[in-house]
C-alpha cells in the first residue's frame, strides 16, 4: 500500500504530461521539420511550400500533387477550397478563413489581409519557401469548368481563375504523420514513473 501511495502522484504527473503534450499550439512540426500538422483541420502540410520550385497550370499542378511521393507518403494533394464541413467555397473575397489556405493564413498566421504569408513569424517558424504570389487549390470552380480557384498567399484573397495561367502548388494530406502522444515516448516515461515510485518505497521500507 505504501508503494502505491508514491506511485500514485508518479502516475497524475505521466498523464499530465501526456495532456500537456496533447495541447499544444494547432499547428505541430513533424518528420523532424519536414511536414506541419494542423490540428484544427487534421490535415499535414509540406514544410516546403514550394517543392515543385515552379509555378504549374491547374492540371499540372493537381497532377504533381498526386503524384508526389515525400517524407515516406504518396497520398498528396492539393488543399481544398472549401470549408471544413463541405460547405463553399466563399466566393472572391478576403476573410475566407474556412479553405485550407485561408485557415493556414487568417486563423494560423495570425494574419489579416492585404499581409504578406512571409510577416507571419508563427508560419515563418514552420515553413520554408513560402512564396507570396498565388497558390492553386484541388477545387474548381463549378460550374465553369476552365476556372479552378486560388489563394494569394501575397494579400490574402481568394478567387477562381483560368485553369490555364500559373500558378504555385502546396502539397498537403488528410490526417496527422505521427501519433499524439508518441506511444514509445510514453511507454518510456511510465516505466521511469514506477521504477522511481519503487525506489522510494524500497528506501522508506
Amino acid at each position: 500500500m505504501e508503494m502505491f501511495k508514491h506511485l500514485f502522484p508518479a502516475l497524475l504527473l505521466l498523464a499530465g504530461m501526456g495532456l500537456a503534450h496533447t495541447a499544444q499550439a494547432s499547428l505541430m512540426s513533424r518528420l523532424g521539420g519536414l511536414a506541419v500538422y494542423d490540428t484544427d483541420r487534421n490535415i499535414t502540410w509540406s514544410a516546403n511550400a514550394n517543392l515543385a520550385g515552379t509555378t504549374m497550370n491547374w492540371t499540372a499542378a493537381t497532377a504533381w500533387a498526386a503524384n508526389l511521393v515525400y517524407a515516406g507518403f504518396d497520398d498528396w494533394r492539393l488543399p481544398t477550397a472549401l470549408n471544413a464541413d463541405g460547405s463553399g467555397p466563399c466566393g472572391a473575397a478576403y476573410n475566407c478563413t474556412g479553405s485550407g489556405l485561408g485557415h493556414l493564413y487568417y486563423t494560423e498566421g495570425g494574419l489579416t489581409q492585404s499581409q504578406s504569408i512571409t510577416s507571419s513569424t508563427v508560419l515563418s517558424n514552420l515553413f520554408i519557401n513560402m512564396q507570396n504570389s498565388p497558390y492553386w487549390f484541388g477545387t474548381e470552380a463549378a460550374p465553369s469548368s476552365v476556372d479552378a480557384w486560388y489563394f494569394s498567399t501575397g494579400d490574402g484573397y481568394q478567387n477562381g481563375a483560368l485553369k490555364d495561367l500559373n500558378n504555385y502548388a502546396w502539397a498537403v494530406r488528410s490526417g496527422d504523420v505521427a501519433a499524439v502522444p508518441d506511444p514509445g515516448v510514453m511507454g518510456l516515461l511510465g516505466i521511469g514513473a514506477l521504477a522511481w515510485a519503487g525506489a522510494r518505497a524500497r528506501r522508506r521500507g
